[in-house]
């Protein structure tokens, strides 16, 4: 008896970034964030942004090893779209860097994409809304105003 799946082409999987990662792709996802980390900070000191805190929240690598999407979170967020213009600019020279670090452990240093990431954000709204006036969990009229018509 044999199964036949239909699997619609919006839902289809990306073949690279799959949901479980070896351990080799944890392990250099980890290599990459700790010197990115690195490479970020002491860029922003010599920058002169002091007081600015620049993380790698996460760092997923595809299966082919060839493409690792770098979320980087910044603090504070007033300078974020200004700093991520920056490091997505200066790319070429973060991989170079990177590539000098991690030249005994990596073979190949992947292409480096980087993302905003702003749950930070997403959380201090929802942490906002509920503590606001107008909370719709203790206010139930308030619902009906925010229903699509």
């Amino acid at each position: 008896m044999s199964v036949t799946v239909f699997i619609p082409l919006n839902y289809a999987i990306s073949p690279y970034f799959c949901g479980m990662e070896t351990q080799r792709q944890k392990k250099i996802a980890g290599v990459i964030q700790e010197d990115i980390v690195d490479i970020l900070q002491r860029a922003a000191i010599d920058g002169g942004l002091k007081g600015t805190l620049i993380s790698v929240s996460k760092v997923s690598v595809t299966t082919d090893l060839s493409i690792a999407k770098v979320y980087i979170s910044i603090f504070p967020n007033k300078d974020a779209k200004e700093l991520m213009e920056g490091i997505k600019s200066n790319q070429p020279l973060i991989k170079h860097e990177l590539s000098q670090r991690t030249k005994n452990q990596l073979r190949r240093v992947p292409e480096l994409l980087f993302f905003l990431d702003d749950s930070l954000d997403y959380i201090e709204n929802i942490e906002k809304s509920l503590k606001r006036v107008e909370n719709p969990i203790e206010n139930r009229d308030l619902l009906d105003k925010r229903k699509k018509m």
